[in-house]
């Protein structure tokens, strides 16, 4: 996983590797580390949406 994708970039990575894990047919091997790629994106999601938000707030704090 690449450490420069846009929220929006991880999220959709996210969403098929979700779509990949539900596959009945997937083998075991593959399933351990699709696992594995889902939990690392929603981490890096987790940590996207923290940056946004104190950003926000940040510019929130500037405008009062």
């Amino acid at each position: 996983m690449t450490t420069n994708m846009t929220y929006d970039e991880a999220l959709t990575s996210l969403r098929l590797v979700v779509k990949q894990i539900e596959n009945e047919d997937i083998q075991l091997d593959t399933l351990a580390a699709k696992v594995k790629e889902a939990g690392e994106l929603v981490k890096y999601c987790e940590n996207k949406l923290r940056i946004i938000e104190n950003e926000v707030n940040d510019a929130k704090g500037t405008i009062q």
